[in-house]
């Protein structure tokens, strides 16, 4: 007697889970329908990549997904981040551009992101939510939560070396994240055939992680592999590479001439329509065509104020542009100068000393980068740190784009990482980590992306390094809105700004002069933490001003003081921070000695020095009285041989002779 009811409650549950499905993909068709109106119609600007045809990959890998589960999605994210269970109506507003967006009218249609929905955002840059998704599955498995993170991406992705360094960085640490590959056939305008001879199979063998193959226009097929497959990953299993095979029925994007394929092709794929496959599903669950029909008005009158309320809202006004930036950082007063007396240490001990502070104080902060673990980096600066803080100092492959990857999405996350690229001159290798992601993500997202995290890199000509080890680019950084960079001068101000960078809430960039890891100063105290983007009047004058950072400071103080017994007295400036730029200190320094001169160990054209040299032109022009100078090596390479190296690096002596020759103006 008891059997009937219990099937028909199983059977009701069925239906109710299906019409929902429906429901979603419905959400998903008519959102990108009407888009594809406004664009049209020129209410939306920008750039439009719509998923139509591909809605049950969407809905079937989020429908196992809880809040706190994190996905990373593409260009062609609107069906990802609706189906995570974004709301459509300031969605809409933002592809129109509008101040009440999700992302105040900063990210628009490739940029949609909410982080407090585990939403880590969709994409411009083909391949760059992967290793941002292995970020976010860091901070999870470090937390020991159960969450569980879902990569999208479409199959031209795989061909983006993004996706090799992600997906190897993820079995190496064997991070609870889903790769789900939206294989549409075409990558842009090229079929897959002409992209790829390897199948993803046969990639996820080789990097030692399972592989599984869904029909992706088949909401059932994806949401019952996904449910699977979440719930190993919450028991504690590994990463995983899912192929969902559909088809995107509108072209690379709205406006797409569509000449790279016959209309046959699409309109066979469109039989498999993936709203009528569930419809299909839901009429063997008992369902009647008028259930869907009325699942359908519902959401139509859903869509449609949606876009009625996203007219009805006004664009960013003027005031806002600077608004998401950056973060507003604590302010700090400038900490006391060491007692005489104090214990000695050198700048290698400031950068282990601030990093165990900070991984003692606060459990969010965690390492990671190339032998930073056991090996304690290649100068020896992390020693002792993995054992000390077991899974918080994490050793990566030789994959620069994952490990800024990671910082990124695992700052994302709540975390505060402080990673490392070996040599400066490797940020080239990640730099779309820095350049599209760290910097921008904050501003992109209108506030609701935090980045909290350091990149700790290090540069020093002088040693015959050679042009690929010696390269000082902090021009080319500090020309990226959105980052702040940093680069002390000696060992107290090494601790104090590492310390600081740790904790301020934005993305830096922390470069170390390796020349000076031997440095000999007076230790501060453990609570001693300096103001990111203050510089410091090292020593006084009245008769030039002399700016310099990094180890050139060094060679500045060491030049006043020789230029001082022939009775030209210069106060030596020390940015410390290069961007935020203080330029006050600076001119404040020169209104007192009217001579600027700028000693950097970049090379000379386009850096830094022109940059403060035009800020004297713009704004302390009425204190001149000489030319602004530059002291800096000539725009070549680095040598490698030693007697051109000497030539090519500025010394004490070069700062010292130009300092006559200005003083003598």
């Amino acid at each position: 007697m008891t059997v009937a009811p219990q099937t028909t409650a199983v059977d009701a549950a069925h239906r109710e889970r299906l019409l929902e499905m429906y429901r979603r993909m419905r959400r998903i068709r008519r959102f990108e329908e009407r888009a594809s109106e406004l664009y049209k119609a020129t209410e939306i600007p920008g750039f439009l990549h719509l998923s139509i045809g591909q809605e049950a990959t969407a809905v079937g890998a989020c429908w196992p997904l809880r809040e706190r589960d994190g996905i990373t999605s593409t260009h062609r994210g609107h069906g990802h981040v609706l189906a995570k269970g974004l709301d459509a109506a300031p969605m809409m507003a933002e592809l129109m551009g509008r101040a009440e967006g999700t992302c105040h009218g900063r990210g628009g249609s490739m940029h949609i992101a909410d982080p407090r929905l585990g939403i880590y955002g969709a994409n411009g840059i083909v391949g760059a939510g992967l290793p941002i998704a292995a970020g976010v599955a860091t901070a999870a498995k470090l937390r020991a939560a159960g969450d569980v993170v879902v990569a999208f991406f479409g199959d031209g992705a795989v061909a983006q070396g993004m996706f090799h360094e992600a997906v190897n960085l993820a079995a190496v640490w064997d991070l609870p994240v889903v790769f789900l590959c939206e294989n549409n056939h075409y990558s842009e305008f090229s079929p897959a055939a002409e992209q790829h001879r390897a199948p993803l199979s046969a990639r996820a063998a080789g990097y030692g992680v399972g592989y599984r193959h869904v029909d992706g226009n088949d909401v059932l097929a994806v949401a019952g592999l996904m449910t699977d497959l979440v719930a190993e990953m919450r028991a504690g299993g590994g990463p995983v590479l899912v192929e969902a095979e559909t088809y995107r029925w509108h072209g690379h994007y709205e406006g797409d001439p569509e000449r790279y394929r016959p209309s046959e092709e699409v309109a066979r794929a469109k039989e498999r329509d993936p709203l009528l496959v569930a419809r299909r599903h839901l009429a063997l669950a008992g369902a009647s065509d008028a259930v869907a029909d009325a699942v359908d008005e519902e959401i139509d009158q859903e869509i449609e104020a949606a876009v009625a309320w996203a007219r009805s809202l006004p664009e960013p006004a003027p005031e806002t542009l600077y608004d998401f930036v950056s973060a507003p950082r604590p302010a700090r007063p400038e900490p006391p100068v060491p007692p005489a007396g104090a214990e000695v240490f050198r700048t290698m001990d400031a950068v282990r000393l601030a990093l165990e502070h900070e991984l003692t104080a606060d459990p969010d902060v965690f390492l990671a980068g190339i032998d930073v673990g056991e090996g304690g980096n290649v100068f020896g600066l992390t020693r002792g740190l993995a054992r000390a803080f077991p899974g918080r100092v994490r050793d990566t492959p030789i994959s620069e784009s994952a490990v800024l990857g990671t910082a990124v999405g695992a700052a994302m996350a709540g975390m505060k990482p402080v990673v490392e690229i070996m040599y400066m001159d490797f940020i080239g290798v990640c730099l779309d980590m820095l350049l599209n992601q760290a910097a921008k993500l904050r501003f992109m997202t209108g506030g609701r992306a935090s980045l909290p995290l350091v990149v700790r890199t290090q540069f020093g000509a002088g040693r015959s390094s050679g042009s690929q080890h010696s390269q000082s680019l902090e021009a080319l950084l500090a020309h990226i809105p959105g980052l702040t960079v940093v680069m002390p001068s000696g060992p107290a101000e090494t601790y104090g700004l590492l310390r600081a960078a740790i904790q301020d809430p934005n993305p830096v960039v922390f470069v170390e002069n390796r020349l000076q890891y031997g440095l000999k100063g007076p230790r501060p105290e453990p609570g001693h933490l300096v103001p990111l983007g203050r510089a410091k009047v090292v020593r006084e004058g009245t008769d030039i001003t002399l700016v310099s950072w990094s180890r050139m400071v060094q060679d500045a103080v060491a030049a006043a003081e020789l230029v001082a017994a022939e009775g030209i007295s210069v106060e030596v400036v020390d940015l410390r921070t290069i961007t935020p730029l203080d330029r006050t200190t600076v001119l404040d320094s020169l209104a007192k000695t009217s001579r600027l001169v700028i000693a950097h160990e970049a090379v000379r054209d386009f850096g830094v020095g022109a940059e403060l040299a035009a800020l004297a032109a713009d704004e302390g022009f009425w204190h001149l009285d000489a030319p602004v100078t530059r002291v800096a090596p000539p725009p070549t390479p680095a040598p490698y041989a030693p007697s051109l190296e000497r030539l090519w690096l500025p010394s004490r002596d070069t700062v010292a002779g130009t300092l006559r020759r200005i003083a003598a103006v």
